[in-house]
């Protein structure tokens, strides 16, 4: 007994007439008869009752029917779900952003992939520092991670998204807010807020070197680990800060942005994933995203 033999007898049970199963089978009527004594000599019971006139089920092929139906349902189901996982339609993953991505991009993002990869199961953790990305990554704690470069780690593929302008916040009150432009020198003498240095977030490298190239020494009052905590910090007075632009799209209250003097500065935002994960959903899911983040469908209103 094989598929096959299913597939005969669920034929001529629902034609309940030999011939019209057979054109239905498209094949000849004597071998399609043969194959169901077959099946009936090897389960040892008579499945169905011929006469000359008409084809009946016997209560034996009723049941058999049922199962036989509901064998050839989860077959037929199990080769649709290979070819949707062959073709990356299924699946779960877990996206990693860093914070100015949280704000900027997962809306649409989380809008799109749930339309474009309707059957993949998306997951999203925010306002994650770089290092952090990176270790999930390694780790298999998140499968794919929006973040800045560089980053020096053979094992991983980093894809560029978009680069982004680097501006200052202010508090609203702040001398500084009255300015259209705002240099690195400008800065000298203002209470700076920064990413966290002690987990090594790549913002406090590049904020840092911009006050090194500027022969400016900056005046650190406070680290934060979340882009959110350090645009709160902002708004409540405690300082200045430089960020990447697409912190705009917070909005708080009591907070004002100003472009750094030229020449303009910005950072990279990339995409990356274990070099070593090649499954169809993954690298589908990369494709889509970089696609939003281009301008393509599902575009942010914040881009």
């Amino acid at each position: 007994m094989d598929l096959r033999h299913l597939r005969y007898f669920v034929a001529v049970a629902e034609e309940l007439h030999f011939g019209r199963a057979a054109e239905r089978l498209t094949m000849a009527q004597p071998p399609l008869s043969q194959a169901i004594r077959r099946l009936e000599a090897d389960l040892g019971v008579e499945l169905l009752h011929r006469s000359t006139r008409r084809v009946v089920l016997t209560d034996a092929g009723r049941g058999y029917l049922a199962r036989a139906r509901k064998i050839l349902g989860e077959v037929d189901d199990a080769a649709l779900e290979a070819r949707r996982i062959a073709a990356g339609a299924v699946g779960h993953l877990t996206i990693g952003c860093v914070g100015t991505a949280t704000y900027s991009l997962l809306p649409a993002l989380s809008r799109g992939l749930s339309t474009e990869l309707s059957g993949v199961d998306f997951s999203f953790r925010g306002e994650m520092l770089v290092p952090d990305q990176v270790a999930a990554l390694r780790a298999g704690g998140i499968d794919l991670a929006l973040l800045r470069p560089p980053i020096a780690d053979a094992s991983l593929t980093v894809l560029p998204l978009r680069r982004d302008r680097l501006v200052v916040a202010a508090p609203a009150d702040h001398p500084l807010a009255a300015r259209r432009r705002i240099g690195i020198g400008d800065l000298a003498d203002a209470d700076l807020i920064v990413h966290s240095a002690d987990r090594r977030s790549v913002m406090y490298d590049v904020v840092l070197g911009l006050f090194r190239d500027a022969a400016v020494e900056p005046r650190i009052r406070h680290e934060v680990g979340e882009t959110s905590t350090l645009v709160t910090l902002v708004a409540g007075g405690l300082g200045v800060a430089v960020v990447p632009e697409p912190v705009t799209a917070l909005a708080l209250d009591g907070v004002v942005f100003r472009p750094l003097a030229r020449p303009a500065v910005t950072v990279d935002l990339a995409i990356a994933h274990r070099t070593d994960r090649t499954e169809p959903h993954l690298l589908r899911a990369v494709s889509v995203v970089r696609r939003i983040v281009s301008g393509g469908r599902s575009r942010s209103p914040a881009r």
